[in-house]
């Protein structure tokens, strides 16, 4: 009987070790990218004194309404803006049966210094089954609003349009009383690109515009712009009057007063419908640091000011992000939110 051999043995997996955030890797679709978007420096950002403030705190990602949500976008070969950009509302989102569902991948041709999606080249890459998929993901979650939003593709001759209106056609032909929300890429300004979303069927056209125009630069990618948002808010409501057009601010950034109130008047000269604030949060020590936390007093006073400027609804708060109880928005109750109560909770919390 011969001897067994070394080169016989069972071998063993050894499982890949998880990408760190701010590292380099490949994709299953064949191209590099950055996990988080920005690659890791060796000096990290500082981080404000003492903390996140008590009234920061979410629901816990976790419930049989977080699970099935989780399993539908998973079986459907989705991603979700909640996942990639590390939302802290995922747990309340995904446990009311809602999600923003992100097309055209999880990796972005742009790397803003505050977002932690993915960032790379897909080099032309798309799934021509998403739209499909998107429609029948809707369609089993029984949604009465959606919110898709996608990645920049800036490698892309339409930067994505195409696509993006045939997931919005395909979840009318199969739910047609589903209302529609797409918060779109710039597309790089141009507006005939702008002009296919918008024709698609949709209720809601939003692009944000971020931050303050001084702070544009660095928050937002290079290839984005204050203005340029403005004019593509503003091209959007021309050519489609009965589309409301919307966008969303972080706060905390280093921002004034000053410059929010200009930053309102200048979204209403452009004819822009609603608009929502949030609290800006570091998703990773590569990030830009948050300069403040803003109150929930403050985010109240901020709403009084936009309402009084013309905005149909501005939705204030600070776990708010663009896509927030977005099926909420024409509520005119700030979307159901209680900052005030939320403050108080927080200061009696030991």
């Amino acid at each position: 009987m011969s001897k067994e051999r070394p080169n016989d043995a069972v071998e063993i997996a050894v499982p890949v070790p998880a990408v760190r955030s701010g590292e380099k890797y490949r994709t299953p679709q064949g191209f590099s990218a950055i996990r988080d978007g920005i690659k890791a420096t060796a000096a990290a950002p500082a981080r404000v004194p003492g903390g996140k403030p008590r009234w920061l705190k979410a629901p816990l990602a976790s419930g049989e309404n977080y699970d099935f949500v989780r399993r539908t976008v998973r079986e459907h070969r989705l991603a979700t803006v909640c996942e990639e950009a590390k939302c802290p509302n995922i747990g309340e989102c995904w446990n009311a049966g809602t999600a923003t569902i992100m097309l055209m991948g999880e990796v972005c041709t742009r790397a803003c210094r505050f977002c932690a999606v993915d960032t790379g080249n897909p080099r032309g890459w798309l799934d021509p089954e998403e739209p499909r998929n998107t429609a029948r993901t809707v369609a089993l979650m029984k949604l009465r609003y959606v919110v898709l939003t996608s990645v920049n593709r800036d490698d892309l001759p339409d930067g994505g349009a195409a696509h993006f209106a045939a997931a919005v056609r395909a979840i009318k032909e199969i739910s047609p009383q589903t209302a529609v929300e797409a918060l779109t890429p710039d597309f790089q300004g141009v507006m005939v690109d702008v002009e296919t979303v918008v024709d698609s069927g949709l209720e809601v056209f939003a692009q944000n515009v971020e931050t303050v125009k001084r702070l544009t630069h660095p928050v937002r990618d290079p290839r984005a712009g204050y203005e340029q948002t403005l004019r593509v808010l503003a091209h959007a409501k021309r050519h489609r009057p009965d589309v409301l057009t919307k966008t969303s601010l972080m706060l905390g950034l280093g921002e004034t007063d000053d410059e929010i109130i200009e930053t309102f008047d200048d979204l209403r000269a452009h004819d822009v419908d609603l608009v929502t604030l949030g609290q800006y949060l570091q998703p990773t020590a590569n990030h830009l640091p948050v300069a403040r936390f803003i109150t929930p007093e403050q985010f109240d006073q901020y709403r009084d000011w936009a309402l009084a400027r013309g905005f149909r609804e501005c939705v204030s708060g600070p776990l708010v992000r663009s896509s927030y109880r977005a099926e909420q928005a024409l509520a005119g109750n700030n979307a159901g939110l209680d900052n005030a109560a939320l403050a108080v909770n927080a200061a009696a919390r030991p």
